[in-house]
């Protein structure tokens, strides 16, 4: 190998280490996020194996730990599938493991942000939920009024009314896909490009249920944390700035030598 192969080698390094390096301080700085999904580096040689270069940074889609908030609207997924969020202003759909929600002013179950839960509406004491669209509390019978609303494993909401009644009115759905790896993160714990990630339905349905098709069941009172292994992301930490410090020590070694035989040139 030339001196000159011998300083892009380690100027190469030098970038795909860097990358190493920022993906695990993202994995890091989001220890606390919910329902975020860490990632991996994997690196591969260069052509003709002068130097490396980032072969990909894969997202790790296993699940998080559960963990109980107490708050009834809280939701986390025990298994696969994802919720399906809308944004009433623009109509665009999101995928997210963030079960974070509660019900707004006018009664719809929604995220943080605002966007509306998906699933099957319109149920009330003796119909079941079979209308596509957000999930929003129903009007309470005749002389009653609204006392709660849970929700179960199967994602059906419950409402319990001032008379003693109760009614199942709607059901969250759940989306899984054949190729996560294409879910593009848009922020806020969300996922776009559902279409080419291969959803496990065209369109939302009876088929989307929890615990349906390989989905999982729905905790309700729970939220998913992280699945950032803090001990291996220090240990990754601690390869990556030795394999950084060896590389800058290579150019900066090649560096020094080139400028020697730039001098003995010129003399």
């Amino acid at each position: 190998m030339s001196l000159l192969g011998t300083l892009s080698s380690g100027v190469s390094a030098l970038d795909s280490f860097t990358t190493g390096l920022d993906t695990v301080g993202n994995n890091i700085a989001n220890i606390n996020t919910t329902s975020f999904k860490g990632a991996d580096v994997s690196f591969a040689d260069t052509y003709a194996g002068l130097g490396t270069q980032v072969q990909g940074v894969n997202t790790n889609f296993s699940q998080g730990a559960l963990q109980s908030t107490g708050v009834s609207t809280d939701m986390a997924i025990s298994g696969s599938g994802y919720f399906i969020v809308k944004d009433p202003a623009s109509g665009a759909q999101y995928a997210t493991r963030d079960g974070e929600f509660h019900f707004d002013s006018n009664g719809y179950l929604v995220n943080q942000q605002g966007f509306q839960v998906q699933g099957l509406t319109g149920g009330s004491n003796g119909t079941a939920p079979g209308t596509l669209g957000p999930i929003k509390l129903g009007t309470p019978p005749t002389g009653t009024s609204l006392e709660s609303a849970a929700i179960d494993t199967q994602g059906n909401v419950v409402e319990s009314y001032s008379d003693g009644s109760s009614a199942t009115t709607n059901e969250v759905l759940l989306q899984s896909y054949s190729n996560p790896a294409q879910l593009i993160s848009q922020g806020n714990n969300l996922y776009s490009n559902l279409s080419a990630a291969g959803p496990l339905t065209t369109t939302l349905g009876a088929g989307n249920a929890p615990g349906q098709g390989g989905l999982g069941s729905v905790q309700s009172g729970s939220i998913e944390q992280s699945n950032v292994d803090l001990t291996q992301q220090f240990a990754d930490m601690i390869t990556l700035q030795r394999a950084f410090e060896a590389n800058a020590r290579i150019v900066t070694v090649s560096d020094s030598i080139l400028e020697d035989v730039v001098n003995m040139k010129t003399h």
